[in-house]
């Protein structure tokens, strides 16, 4: 790249040489050898003042990215690319959709939302939920939970879909966090309906719900959650992360003799499994369960 740039000064600098210089040598008194070095003497001059003003005042990268496109690593500038392709073609969907999650990446809320905006009113109706619940998910991620702005976005999308799952999800969590624990129970129950048993966020839902079932007095009943996991571990036990999780439980809340019942039921459980089986005693040796 910098000899790219060198050749455009030289070829610049030939310019305004040429453009100085001829009429020296075509017009100028003396001999034609003392006129070459006049010649040569302007062409320094121009070079050195030339040279020395576009380093100290000019943008040469600029000039180069002009002549090459933005570079990999220059977020920005791919932005301001992804920017006037949408601005060309305004209905590329697919290129909105790169465009205001990366207004967000740069702080760029108000611009992130005219993009989203777009992408909603060009969108096919039937993809319009998924988008507003995708946007609310992101503004979450980004604020660390849930935000007026991603609570109205999970609202819009089950106004168009009432049985959108993320938008379920994240919504449980909203009422969760202002302390209406019946709707937020009420709202995942629900969602546990329409999600396979044998999935991660399964799991995650059926403790989150015992979780607040056994709240009392806005303190969480530890012992009645870790007993909901329990049942839940003897109706579904291919979970190596979830007997961890008990293992560990029942070690912390003092009862070894629990601890070491589940760690048998575990290892049971998950004979199948020599990555598992090789995890629980990993776990069993960390909390001294067995040497």
């Amino acid at each position: 790249m910098t000899a790219l740039l060198v050749l455009i000064f030289l070829a610049l600098a030939a310019v305004a040489i040429g453009f100085v210089g001829w009429p020296i040598l075509r017009v100028g008194g003396g001999s034609l050898a003392s006129r070459i070095v006049l010649l040569s003497a302007v062409g320094a001059f121009l070079l050195g003042i030339g040279g020395g003003l576009y380093i100290y005042l000019g943008k040469p990268a600029l000039a180069l990215r002009t002549l090459t496109g933005p570079s990999a690593d220059d977020f920005s500038s791919l932005v301001t690319t992804l920017a006037w392709r949408v601005r060309s073609q305004p209905g590329d969907l697919r290129a909105w959709a790169l465009l205001w999650p990366s207004y967000l990446r740069l702080g760029d809320a108000r611009d992130a939302e005219a993009a989203f905006r777009h992408e909603v009113e060009i969108a096919p109706a039937n993809l319009r939920a998924g988008l507003y619940s995708n946007y609310g998910e992101t503004l979450s991620a980004a604020a660390g939970g849930i935000t007026e702005d991603s609570e109205a976005a999970f609202k819009s999308a089950l106004a168009l879909d009432p049985r959108n799952l993320r938008a379920r999800y994240y919504m449980g969590f909203d009422y969760a966090a202002r302390g209406d624990n019946a709707r937020a129970i009420a709202i995942w129950e629900s969602l546990l309906q329409d999600i396979p048993p044998q999935t991660r966020i399964h799991d995650v839902l059926v403790d989150r719900i015992a979780a607040l079932k056994s709240t009392n007095g806005g303190a969480p009943n530890i012992a009645a959650m870790v007993e909901s996991l329990a049942a839940r571990l003897k109706a579904e036990p291919d979970d190596p992360e979830g007997w961890q999780r008990l293992i560990r439980a029942y070690t912390v809340l003092g009862d070894r003799n629990k601890a070491h019942a589940a760690l048998a039921d575990a290892r049971i459980a998950l004979r199948a499994d020599p990555a598992a089986t090789a995890a629980l005693a990993t776990e069993a040796r960390d909390l001294k369960l067995e040497k």
